[in-house]
């Protein structure tokens, strides 16, 4: 198995297919390519029909996107998602809404592990977000959204994280330092603090 991430400091997508297969146990191979630099795209395509990370491979299948890997990964190990069917359904609403939902938070709030912004980025929009996603961690079931680490939570790692870099409070502080707690969320911050890379948000966001 293949994982072919972008920039750690970056790359809130990649993180959640990482930490998902970290946390599981899975052996995996990790390829990581630079982000938003010369041949990045193309190199992207070599493995991503997309043209973004991430991109699981497995014995000549090609999985991209978070989520479908996710769900890739549930056919194998079943405890990503809740087994109570009701506790599944809302696991996979709260997923697909972090998955398209809160522009406003990516675009105010980029990823940036190694950076702190207390402050920044709360524009009206971004705190209503902010209200929404803090609601959503007040019903964690304990430690994580729904008892063990599942779907949920890997979709969430990188908000966590977000929240972090800009220093967001929030009223369920157990879930938070427990996300963050986890060794492979240590694992991938002590990486991102060891890449060389910097962009600008500009760059990210062009």
């Amino acid at each position: 198995m293949i994982l072919v991430i972008g920039n750690r400091n970056y790359s809130s997508w990649s993180l959640r297919a990482w930490i998902a297969l970290k946390v599981l146990g899975v052996p995996f191979e990790e390829k990581r390519i630079a982000l938003y630099g010369p041949g990045s795209k193309q190199a992207i395509l070599q493995y991503s029909p997309a043209g973004k990370v991430p991109v699981l491979i497995e014995d000549g299948t090609t999985v991209w996107d978070s989520l479908a890997i996710l769900e890739y990964l549930a056919e194998k190990q079943r405890s990503l998602w809740p087994a109570d069917p009701l506790l599944r359904a809302r696991a996979r609403s709260i997923s697909a809404e972090m998955h398209s939902g809160f522009p406003n938070l990516r675009n105010h709030m980029s990823m940036n592990v190694r950076k702190r912004y207390p402050g920044k980025g709360r524009t009206p929009e971004v705190l209503q977000e902010i209200r929404r996603i803090d609601g959503i961690w007040a019903q964690a079931k304990g430690p994580f959204l729904f008892g063990p680490f599942g779907a949920a939570d890997a979709m969430y790692a990188p908000v966590v994280l977000r929240f972090r870099t800009y220093e967001v409070k929030v009223s369920n502080k157990a879930y938070y330092e427990a996300v963050l707690a986890l060794p492979a969320m240590q694992e991938w911050i002590a990486g991102a603090e060891r890449e060389a890379e910097s962009i600008s948000k500009f760059e990210m966001y062009e």
